[in-house]
């Protein structure tokens, strides 16, 4: 399926590039989610007549991205986990526990974005990535400590 691209997609292209994915990524994904267009010559002259309104909210979405990065990046990641002897944790911490620390801090980061290569299962500081914009990815430091007894 080919596609015309309406925002910069990492690992697939910038804006107005025409691009070839699988139909069911561009059909279930893509499109719903206003990132694409079908390459078809109707939509070829609609963007090349809308580009400067699309470039525009590129710009927004990428701005809105850099002001979430700069507030991330103010924020001590600390979490609390009960933990063994040999500092290995009952369970895991993921991307999921990290997008509820931000939330408990009043952003909204959605879990989609945050890089947790792996699961956390061990106490210490850990460096992970999240992913706003495809130019925007910020690395924080993520510490994981004991929780005390009560």
């Amino acid at each position: 399926m080919e596609l015309i691209l309406l925002e910069k997609i990492g690992k697939l292209g910038d804006l107005g590039a025409v691009v070839k994915v699988r139909n069911g990524y561009g059909r279930n994904f893509l499109i719903p989610q206003g990132k694409a267009l079908p390459a078809t010559s109707v939509n070829r002259a609609r963007f090349e007549k809308e580009r400067l309104a699309f470039e525009a909210r590129q710009e927004t979405i990428k701005n809105n991205a850099e002001t979430l990065a700069a507030q991330i990046q103010e924020i001590m990641v600390v979490l609390d986990r009960p933990a063994g002897s040999s500092d290995k944790l009952f369970g895991s911490v993921t991307n999921a526990d990290i997008a509820g620390f931000f939330q408990d801090k009043g952003l909204t980061v959605p879990r989609s974005t945050i890089d947790v290569p792996r699961p956390i299962r061990t106490l210490g500081n850990h460096l992970i990535r999240i992913r706003l914009h495809p130019d925007v990815v910020p690395e924080i430091t993520v510490s994981i400590t004991r929780r005390a007894n009560r």
